[in-house]
């Protein structure tokens, strides 16, 4: 909240560059604010009582912006990949589907190794497990298992995360 917006008798006024000033009524504060022609800005409305600053909002509005837009371009946005594979795969589709998962762990995604299960394939769920534990030690050096093989419904699915 900013000038006519505080709603509180007193407040705790703190000085543009920070300093000290101390309890004042709100018409007293509001009138030094106008007074150095600055803004008075509540930043700590739930204080007893509330804690104004006297600043210009506009350049604080910019400054906390360019913050925000620097915060935003420096962090990695890491998605998730999916390879499926299928219960009675061959061994030349395994290595292109494993081709893939080392390609987007090397890329910094993640990677959701998934069997899939079509009809009664899902009552030999040992054979998922056991393609996803050979994807699991095939890139055991690239990459951390967030999430062991677990059954959900008609897949099997595992979260492959590179190493940092």
């Amino acid at each position: 909240m900013i000038n006519d917006e505080i709603r509180a008798k007193e407040v705790r006024l703190v000085g543009p560059e920070g300093e000290q000033i101390g309890i004042k009524p709100i018409r007293e504060a509001l009138q030094m604010a106008i007074d150095l022609n600055l803004d008075l800005v509540n930043v700590a409305p739930q204080a007893k009582p509330p804690v104004c600053r006297i600043m210009d909002y506009g350049k604080f509005r910019y400054e906390q912006q360019k913050k925000e837009k620097e915060a935003r371009k420096n962090q990695k946005i890491v998605d998730i990949k999916e390879v499926w594979f299928r219960a009675n795969i061959e061994e030349h589709d395994f290595q292109t589907k494993l081709r893939n998962v080392v390609k987007f762990l090397k890329d910094g995604d993640k990677v959701k190794c998934s069997v899939r299960f079509r009809g009664r394939e899902i009552t030999h769920a040992n054979i998922g497990q056991k393609i996803l534990e050979r994807v699991k030690t095939e890139v055991a050096d690239l990459c951390v298992v967030e999430r062991q093989p677990k059954l959900e419904g008609r897949s099997m699915i595992m979260i492959l995360a590179p190493k940092a």
